[in-house]
């Protein structure tokens, strides 16, 4: 790891601390559906140092598919605070594609930019990502009714 670039390290470490924050906020919504319910809007607002990490990483040059991850990430936590806070769309129950469909994207592709290209940097850091990733998505399924 010590040929890592310190735009690889911002990169890496801005994915993983998103993707603990992930595990931590659906292990609440588990366990302490309440405390998930009040905290909800800061994993939303996690989407601004996503955005200023990618702009950074935009201007030192760092390849494309690194500064597009917090993008995707920011879009998401942008579009997720509209439906789910300001506009308050009851949209999970019953399933409403129309919201779902962009939502899911938008996730799942940030979470994919964070995680794939860490197998360029290190094997190490790809499978951090991936235990945690499995881990936030078994404890999002369970999380739900």
């Amino acid at each position: 790891m010590a040929s890592l670039t310190g735009s690889d390290w911002l990169y890496a470490v801005m994915g993983l601390v998103l993707q603990g924050s992930l595990v931590i906020y659906f292990a609440l919504r588990k366990w302490r559906f309440e405390t998930s319910m009040r905290l909800g809007w800061l994993f939303y607002a996690a989407g601004i140092p996503a955005l200023l990490v990618s702009i950074a990483l935009l201007v030192i040059g760092a390849p494309w598919y690194q500064w597009l991850a917090g993008v995707l990430f920011a879009a998401w936590a942008a579009f997720g605070s509209w439906i789910d806070r300001v506009r308050a769309i009851e949209w999970r129950s019953p399933m409403r594609w129309s919201v779902a469909g962009p939502y899911l994207l938008l996730y799942l592709s940030a979470q994919m930019f964070y995680w794939w290209p860490l197998a360029r940097l290190h094997r190490s850091l790809w499978i951090a990502y991936a235990m945690l990733f499995i881990l936030s998505t078994a404890l999002n399924l369970i999380s739900h009714p």
